[in-house]
């Protein structure tokens, strides 16, 4: 991040022009029009079919349309907090600031308000789509040629620098700035760019991979160590489930923008912040459903990768507002896992381990749903955004999900004097100490919960927890000792 004043012939000069400010991409780090629509088609879906009427009718009418409708908080963008504070010492320095943007003027004018920086406001109005020549021309009109200077970030900004005295180029790629160099002065520079691949990979959550390694499960519990051609499907469908999960993700955030800038952590996910545009979003999220697809059907599991989808879809639409629903759709999401294992390693989930991983599973979602609440609780806010929860539900929810903790640990004590586990181990009676660890390692999760450690999925924040590594070090080697005829 970097801020760059000019000292060059005549910048004394510059500081008493008007400043015209463009919107998108510049004094915000997103794109209103995206943003717009974005929340149009999330309020309803059948919006989308009257988007192309009115494109036909103009730019400038689709703009205005989508801003009828969007319902936003001006507090809660994200702004370019370096250019907002130049503003702000040029506006105490008496310099007129000016809004010029290509957003629709309903947008404009609330950003402006809630701001109280610009002494005026220059926007598309519904019929004129004020963009590149459009508000270059506008600008002369009100200012004339060099009468101005102008802040803005992309191609179509060139335009108007050559008709302004000055330029301050914001985020802009280097080529760019070498072109409106090479036109206009250069006032400042405002350098906060990322590259956008990292923040999108950031939003693919990668880190939730972890969860995915469920699909081994069906291949452990068979004890079928060495079947090489099982556990290269299970890597493929292992790979495969991280694709779509990743692609669910992209488009769960870009689904919850309002909400996730109203959240104190949130609103720093890339999406919520402008680290990476809905555009950018929109683009990767079938090209992750391509390669998942790809993945799946080599596996020969594509029916528990569909499954997933369509359940994870139906989940962040509507469902994660239902209560009660949600969490047997949580349950349900990690179990889809180990069926897609199963099928693709050739080892089916077995009764004892649906039995044993549902119970465990509706445990882990309670877990994740009042870890939430308690937050929620700890705000003097009563219920959480997109949750059909209050905080007066949590000791009813904690009831359930330790009796779900417990239940599981009972179906696992039975699998262990079952005779399947017998069949397929040495020493059976060795598996007896899975139990408890399993049991321990669940109460300490809910231990966790109630002390308002939890601040990710249960399985995220075990993956971080040397206790969870301890105690899967231990079922490693019970497991080992139970399967190997090493032990007398």
């Amino acid at each position: 991040m970097r801020q760059v004043e000019a000292v060059r012939a005549g910048a004394p000069r510059l500081a008493d022009l008007p400043l015209c400010v463009d919107l998108d991409g510049t004094l915000l780090t997103v794109d209103t029009l995206q943003e717009s629509a974005m929340a149009a088609l999330v309020a309803d879906w059948r919006r989308a079919l009257r988007l192309p009427g009115w494109l036909a009718r103009g730019r400038a009418r689709l703009k205005a349309e989508l801003a009828r409708r969007w319902k936003f908080d001006p507090a809660l963008l994200p702004y370019d907090l370096f250019l907002l504070d130049y503003l702000r010492q040029q506006k105490a320095r008496g310099r007129i600031l000016v809004l010029a943007t290509s957003a629709d003027d309903k947008i404009a004018r609330a950003i402006a308000d809630y701001l109280s920086l610009f002494d005026a406001v220059i926007a598309s109005d519904g019929t004129t789509n004020l963009g590149g020549g459009a508000k270059a021309a506008a600008l002369v009109r009100r200012f004339g040629r060099q009468g101005f200077v102008y802040a803005g970030n992309g191609k179509t900004d060139l335009a108007v620098w050559r008709a302004a005295a000055a330029a301050i180029v914001v985020n802009a790629p280097r080529r760019l700035y070498r072109a409106a160099e090479a036109i206009a002065p250069i006032e400042a520079v405002f350098d906060r760019r990322a590259k956008p691949w990292r923040g999108l990979v950031r939003a693919m959550r990668p880190y939730q991979w972890v969860k995915n390694l469920l699909t081994a499960v069906p291949l452990v519990c068979a004890g079928a160590y060495f079947d090489s051609a099982g556990w290269q499907a299970t890597l493929t469908i292992f790979a495969a489930f991280c694709a779509v999960a990743s692609a669910i993700y992209l488009l769960n955030d870009m689904l919850d923008l309002a909400a996730d800038r109203a959240h104190p952590s949130k609103a720093r996910r890339p999406f919520a912040s402008g680290a990476v545009s809905i555009a950018q979003g929109l683009a990767a999220v079938p090209a992750l459903l391509a390669a998942g697809a790809y993945l799946g059907w080599c596996s020969g599991s594509p029916r528990s990768l569909i499954a997933y989808v369509v359940l994870a879809l139906s989940y962040n639409l509507k469902l994660k507002e239902q209560p009660l629903v949600d969490i047997f759709v949580l349950a349900a999401l990690y179990t889809v896992r180990l069926f897609g294992g199963g099928e693709a390693s050739g080892h089916p989930v077995s009764l004892w381990l649906l039995g044993f991983s549902s119970f465990m599973f509706l445990s882990l979602a309670l877990v994740k749903r009042v870890a939430e609440l308690l937050r929620v609780e700890t705000q003097r806010k009563k219920r959480a955004a997109r949750r059909g929860y209050v905080t007066g539900d949590i000791a009813f929810l904690e009831m359930m999900g330790c009796a779900a903790a417990f239940t599981s640990a009972l179906v696992l004590a039975l699998y262990v004097q079952g005779d399947f586990a017998s069949r397929a181990h040495y020493h059976p009676k060795i598996l007896w100490g899975i139990v408890p660890l399993m049991l321990f390692w669940q109460c300490r999760l809910w231990l966790a919960t109630t002390r308002g450690y939890m601040h990710d999925d249960p399985l995220i924040y075990a993956a971080r927890d040397w206790v969870s590594w301890l105690v899967v070090a231990g079922l490693g080697g019970l497991i080992v000792a139970a399967y190997f005829p090493l032990v007398a």
